[in-house]
């Protein structure tokens, strides 16, 4: 087998279109990649055939397998810890601007006999990242091994950890790759890429919350839809229950963005008092976990289970465990919710009367000088910076009112950043129609 020859299979040749390929040529081709044998120039020429001519839903699934089984692969039940049975349900998010929906959604699911093993990211550019706002709290680890991981869920539901290095090494290094080819909007190498660390992890099933508008990654709904459905359908092929929502993304989630500020508007939709879209999308996507775990026979009646778990206090018991098992202390946390704030601080207000419109890439951008977010993998983010909402999308405001409370890791980034927020308001003379949250579901 040569990597020449799946190449031109893929890419296809005079009158003859490119053509599907089998697992052992995909595996030819990543295991190769992965160890050195093939380089760099004939992984590119593979990527720019699979974006040009895409793959089928099987072609997907044998790549995302793959990469996969590239290195680690976490089996929650070889453990044999007790209480480790499983079902394991995940949920992932294509990335927005206050998108703190897994923080309140693992304990809510948790606490009603779903096991959820959530590996997740940090931030980069302008899509803020669930570990990033986890290590907001003092002493939380998410450094943990993947028999620590499974001690937790059996403990308390769920866990929080980082993908490790030995955690599908093929996806970092075609990651990359993509990055210097133009070959990132590829919806089959876009798949593998989510997927090859959610199955590695140990799910039985996923809930997608594929996002589209101005601070999504795909701007479009068609090539969100078009996404969301390889998700679902290689998923499906692999073996997995999957469902996925089309949710909009055009302007920020809640009332706060930031790391700590996320975290502590987690505390808030955990004590009841979480904001309207937060909590829509929260309770959207965490009933269809209950369902697909089979804890509900329907969305309607996971719902409930699920607002109910809110209302006794079960969620919230169920987090500041998780809080204390992975190093952090609740009670501080607790205790500082309302009060923990950066010094450097500004009130952001309106230039002009009118109806705001607030840009989710924008305001992600703008976070980024703030403080909050990266531009790069290496950069240090600060827990303390972000923005508290006082008027939001579809408000009308008077001049001189105040928008935001802005707050940065220094003098110079909140003058940078406030500058930067300016440019992400805009104004309307007439009423802003709301914008429906949940569009489509996909399963």
């Amino acid at each position: 087998m040569r990597a020449a020859d799946i190449i031109v299979k893929k890419r296809g040749t005079g009158n003859i279109p490119g053509q599907a390929l089998s697992s052992e040529e995909i595996e030819f081709l990543v295991n190769g990649y992965t160890d050195g044998s093939i380089p760099d120039y004939q992984m590119s020429a593979f990527m720019m055939a699979v974006y040009f001519n895409s793959m089928t839903f099987e072609e997907t699934g044998f790549l995302t397998s793959a990469m996969l089984h590239s290195g680690d692969v976490i089996d929650l039940r070889s453990y044999k810890i007790p209480g480790l049975e499983g079902p394991f349900v995940d949920k992932h998010s294509t990335g927005g601007v206050g998108d703190k929906i897994s923080l309140p959604l693992a304990p809510i699911v948790a606490s009603l006999g779903v096991q959820v093993p959530m590996m997740s990211g940090r931030g980069l550019g302008h899509t803020g990242g669930t570990l990033d706002k986890l290590e907001s709290v003092p002493g939380y680890n998410v450094a943990l091994t993947p028999e620590e991981f499974a001690k937790l869920i059996s403990k308390n539901g769920y866990a929080m950890m980082g993908q490790t290095e030995r955690i599908a090494p093929a996806d970092r290094k075609m990651y990359a790759l993509r990055d210097v080819t133009a070959t990132v909007e590829s919806i089959p190498l876009i798949t593998s890429s989510i997927l090859s660390k959610k199955v590695a992890e140990g799910s039985d099933a996923l809930v997608f919350d594929v996002k589209f508008g101005l601070g999504a990654f795909m701007k479009k709904l068609d090539d969100a839809e078009q996404l969301a459905t390889f998700l679902v359908r290689t998923s499906q092929a692999m073996g997995k229950k999957a469902v996925a929502l089309l949710t909009n993304m055009d302007s920020p989630l809640g009332f706060k963005t930031g790391n700590y500020l996320e975290l502590e508007e987690t505390l808030e939709c955990l004590q009841g008092k979480g904001p309207e879209d937060v909590m829509e999308l929260v309770y959207a996507l965490a009933s269809r976990m209950v369902v697909l775990a089979g804890k509900a026979e329907t969305v309607e009646q996971g719902e409930k289970m699920c607002r109910d778990s809110v209302e006794s206090g079960k969620a919230m018991e169920h987090f500041l465990c998780n809080i204390k098992d992975q190093g952090g202390d609740p009670d501080r946390l607790l205790s500082e919710q309302g009060k923990r704030r950066s010094k450097f601080h500004m009130e952001l207000k309106a230039s002009r009367d009118g109806y705001i419109q607030v840009d989710a890439y924008k305001t992600g951008i703008a976070c980024i000088n703030l403080g909050v977010g990266r531009n790069k993998t290496t950069d240090k983010v600060d827990a303390d910076s972000g923005i508290i909402f006082a008027k939001r999308q579809g408000d009308f405001v008077k001049q001189g009112e105040k928008i935001m409370d802005v707050y940065a890791k220094d003098a110079s980034s909140l003058v940078t950043g406030t500058a930067s927020l300016q440019n992400a308001l805009s104004y309307s003379d007439s009423p802003i129609e709301k914008s429906k949250l949940i569009v489509k579901e996909i399963k």
